[in-house]
């Protein structure tokens, strides 16, 4: 597969609504889109997933146009590919940067399953039709506003709420979240807000029957997570400490866990995520595809990977109409009685809005492979 250019765009769009969790609000996105394309004219689309602060990992949008630009793409075009598995190889001397490597090799598999004429979904080996919707609701200024959210998104099908919480906005708020509706799948969303200081506070949330709760510690924590999860009942799910198949086969082996969130852009693409996947399948280990306030390209590609067979819980890939008042894909991502259908299209299974991606671009930058 000869790629004959990498178009990066910066593009910005407004929430719907602001979205706020342990560590801060979002008002709006900022978003690199990434379009590879080959000499036969195809062209195949990736996002990447990066905020502008380091406040969720290391990287930035800044960081991410700097990496792409100046060490990413130069790798990717250095020679042609048979397969999108070798840009990971590719990039293996370059450290860390996981948002932009999958920004870059999202773009690829894109690419490589429409020049295979097949979905993406079947390209990485998917065997669902249709997926679970889950929703996160953010932290709100008050206890009736969440509970109002709460109804709504419940009225609506969504099969998981997962809820925010932070020290001062958890246990009260699970229990009247849970006492309002006792039948939902509920789950909290910690985002490294406790430490291990806070295990006696911790063990309340047993008496709610969460389904998991997420990353209660530090973000580079491993070793501490399985202290915590020794002492509650209620199910640890990890997100930021997993980064690589070696971190969630530690993680599986120390008991840090019992469930495992993937997200592709924190992982560094979907090569990695189908090891994830494979290494958690392998350990009975359930999984759920996470968000990053994905525009649609974006969450086409989560869309993909949530269809592999061990995605066996609600993930976080609402409708594009949840976040955005127009998306950047045609069709929109719609849900129907909670599901989400696998588009069956070559690649990801949706087109980018051209028009509306040009409308919305800050800037951009074309990087030609001289030798094609």
């Amino acid at each position: 597969m000869e790629i004959k250019s990498i178009v990066l765009r910066q593009i910005k769009m407004d929430l719907l609504h602001p979205f706020t969790t342990s560590i801060g609000t979002e008002y709006d996105k900022d978003i690199i889109l990434v379009e590879a394309k080959s000499t036969s004219g195809r062209s195949g689309w990736g996002e990447s997933v990066a905020i502008m602060e380091p406040i969720y990992n290391e990287e930035t949008v800044q960081t991410n146009w700097h990496m792409m630009s100046d060490h990413l793409i130069p790798l990717l075009l250095k020679k042609s590919i048979e397969h999108p598995d070798q840009v990971s190889e590719r990039f293996t001397r370059i450290r860390g940067n996981f948002n932009a490597k999958a920004a870059i090799e999202c773009a690829v598999w894109d690419l490589y399953a429409k020049e295979q004429n097949m979905s993406l979904s079947k390209a990485l080996g998917g065997v669902n039709e249709k997926i679970e919707v889950g929703v996160s609701v953010g932290i709100k200024e008050s206890e009736e506003q969440l509970l109002q959210e709460v109804e709504r998104y419940v009225s609506e099908g969504y099969k998981r709420i997962k809820i925010k919480i932070k020290p001062g906005w958890d246990v009260h708020i699970l229990k009247l979240v849970r006492n309002q509706f006792p039948d939902i799948q509920l789950m909290a969303d910690a985002n490294c807000a406790y430490t291990l200081d806070d295990i006696e506070h911790l063990q309340a949330l047993d008496e709610f029957n969460l389904t998991m709760i997420e990353q209660p510690l530090d973000y580079d924590d491993i070793i501490d997570h399985a202290k915590l999860q020794a002492k509650l009942r209620t199910p640890i799910c990890l997100d930021e400490s997993i980064y690589t198949v070696e971190d969630a086969r530690k993680a599986i082996e120390l008991g840090s866990c019992k469930v495992i969130n993937l997200k592709i852009g924190r992982v560094g693409g979907l090569t990695e995520s189908k090891k994830i996947h494979a290494l958690c399948q392998q350990h009975n280990i359930p999984m759920w595809c996470g968000g990053m306030l994905e525009a649609g390209i974006g969450r086409a590609h989560n869309i993909a990977i949530t269809s592999l067979a061990n995605f066996t819980l609600p993930g976080d890939t609402a409708p594009s109409a949840h976040y955005w008042k127009e998306d950047i894909i045609e069709p929109e991502v719609t849900m129907e009685d909670g599901y989400i259908r696998i588009p069956n299209g070559p690649g990801i299974g949706y087109e980018p809005n051209l028009k509306r991606i040009d409308k919305l671009t800050l800037y951009s930058k074309t990087f030609t492979n001289r030798e094609v």
